[in-house]
């Protein structure tokens, strides 16, 4: 009688360690409709004040962050009634946080049954310049990285997919919309289902790739455009501007607003750090106070290591 050996690999080891402590933990109910997410672990008071400010003046909804234990951010958090969560240390192989979030994600969904709609973004560089929630989305959104440029011409997303699916996937998906992982908002179940659905498929290149930065952009794309979830991909400058790759002679602040190239704002503003001559006004404006210094762990040397053992791994083959 055959015996079938499970694949066994570091990111699947640390996927199932995940997924049993998510069981663990009770869900809440809450009345209010709709639930913001974000991945805010590294940063002081300061870099994430905007955020959580600029929300707070648009939505009263059920905010809850993942961020350090930190005085600064636990007492801002509290103070704008942000739910602090705090990422559990899980023993082995962590991927890169920025894979990991999609595991947090699913976790608070599930710790909110009731949620209606679930904005999921980043935190450093994101702004609120109304409801994020208005409207309110019919399906899952998810958002243009640049105006007018496809995955093909993009040679971060081309280089993280030809490496998680390999050159003629990412060939496949050439002429696609490049899209941005950094902001998703749709129903509960649809982001719920879209979180599995990514951490699932960054399981299948070895451990080290699939865990790695860059990754969550690569299975983010593979799993819209190839219809594994549904979503409808929304033109930039309307609910979300992203602008990171927009010229900055073509936004500029007025009346403590960012002002889009089509002369409208959005209600949500992504990537402002791109662009100084935006990012200082926010920061006046919603930092009241508080000292900008950017990122708070510094590269030492043990972090310098692990950089260079997980180059190393991702050259290495798998036992699977």
């Amino acid at each position: 009688m055959m015996t079938t050996v499970a694949p066994k690999t570091a990111y699947l080891g640390w996927l199932s360690r995940v997924l049993a402590s998510a069981k663990k933990v009770a869900p809440e109910r809450t009345e209010r409709a709709d639930l913001v997410l974000g991945y805010a672990t590294g940063y002081d008071a300061a870099v994430i004040a905007p955020f959580v400010r600029s929300l707070r003046s648009w939505f009263d909804g059920t905010i809850a962050l993942v961020v350090d234990r930190r005085d600064d951010v636990l007492a801002l958090l509290e103070e704008h009634e942000v739910v602090a969560v705090h990422p559990e240390p899980t023993a082995g192989w962590e991927p890169h946080a920025v894979v990991a979030r999609f595991s947090a994600y699913a976790d608070l969904i599930e710790r909110w049954p009731d949620a209606d709609s679930v904005f999921v973004t980043d935190v450093r560089d994101v702004v609120f310049q109304g409801d994020p929630f208005a409207p309110r989305p019919a399906q899952m959104e998810v958002f243009n990285e640049w105006d007018g440029g496809d995955l093909g011409a993009h040679a971060f997303n081309t280089k993280h997919l030809t490496a998680v699916f390999g050159e003629d996937i990412a060939a496949s998906l050439a002429d696609k919309a490049c899209l941005c992982v950094g902001t998703i908002i749709g129903p509960r179940d649809d982001v719920l289902r879209l979180c599995r659905t990514m951490l699932m498929l960054a399981a299948i290149p070895r451990s080290e790739i699939g865990g790695a930065f860059g990754a969550d952009q690569a299975v983010f794309n593979m799993a819209i455009h190839y219809g594994l979830v549904r979503a409808s991909v929304q033109p930039n400058y309307r609910r979300v501007a992203t602008i990171g790759m927009t010229p900055g002679d073509m936004l500029h602040f007025h009346e403590g607003r960012v002002v889009n190239p089509t002369g409208g704002f959005s209600p949500i503003v992504h990537q402002h750090d791109r662009h100084p001559h935006l990012a200082d006004p926010i920061h006046t404006l919603w930092g009241k106070g508080l000292r900008y210094c950017g990122r708070t762990k510094s590269k030492t040397a043990a972090d310098r290591g692990l950089r260079l053992q997980r180059s190393l791994m991702r050259r290495l083959p798998e036992l699977r």
